[in-house]
This record gives structure tokens, C-alpha cells and sequence, in this order.
């Protein structure tokens, strides 16, 4: 699999999450998929694993989520691996207050699907850094 086509593949997945396209997300992963989101200060760590587990996945966000921007920033390729580096801010269901986060999500493509989702996040806000100089 070409850099390209995993590319692609991770593309269609983002146009179709920010579509609210359930279909269009589901026909980017594998039945075996497994997408694990690593936590936050104010989200809890999950596996949302194979097809179904997917499907949950997009569903909640779809419902539960008001998004005022979701911004994949960088990408980095390497063979079927593509890193993104992005920010977010939304509003969740039964989670008071905003949430932004800065993240890192790595995405694993086989055979022109997603494998494999990994997030980490951080929703820390920049100016409660220790600065050490």
C-alpha cells in the first residue's frame, strides 16, 4: 500500500466524521478494527473495538457532540501508518463545560482500510504549564 492511499483512506474518514456520515465513516474501517482513545485530563480512556465498536464510536460523537472546530493539522505518512497531529474544542453530553484538546491520533490502513485508531490527547490548558528554563 502506497503513503498515498492510506492518506486517502484517513482523508475520506475525516470528511465523512465531519459530515456526520455514519456510512460514509463505517465504509473507511475494517471489521476487526480497534480504536483506542489513551484518555485525558477530562476524558475517560475507551477501546471501541471491531466494526460495532466503531459504529459507537462515530454514533456518540455525531450525538453527543457539539463541535466548534476539529483540526487535523499535521500529517506524517509512512508506509500504511499516518499521524495526525490536531486540535479540537466541542461540547459533550454529560461533561460540563467545554472541552479542548491538542492530540496525536495514529492510524493503521490494511488491505485500503483502517485497522487501527490510536489517540492521545491532552485537554491541559496551555497556561497551566510548569515552564522550566
Amino acid at each position: 500500500m502506497t503513503q498515498t492511499t492510506a492518506r486517502a483512506v484517513v482523508d475520506r474518514m475525516f470528511a465523512a466524521f465531519n459530515a456526520k456520515d455514519l456510512d460514509g465513516a463505517l465504509a473507511t474501517v475494517s471489521q476487526e478494527t480497534l480504536w483506542i482513545h489513551h484518555g485525558s485530563q477530562k476524558m475517560p480512556s475507551v477501546r471501541f473495538e471491531g466494526k460495532g465498536g466503531a459504529a459507537k464510536f462515530f454514533g456518540t460523537s455525531f450525538a453527543a457532540m457539539k463541535i466548534d472546530y476539529f483540526r487535523p493539522l499535521t500529517f506524517i505518512e509512512q508506509g500504511g501508518q499516518v499521524v495526525v497531529l490536531g486540535e479540537e474544542s466541542y461540547v459533550m453530553d454529560g461533561i460540563e463545560g467545554k472541552l479542548s484538546n491538542k492530540w496525536v491520533q495514529v492510524y493503521t490502513v490494511t488491505d485500503g482500510l483502517i485497522s487501527r485508531m490510536e489517540e492521545f490527547a491532552t485537554s491541559a490548558d496551555p497556561a497551566s504549564y510548569m515552564i522550566v528554563s
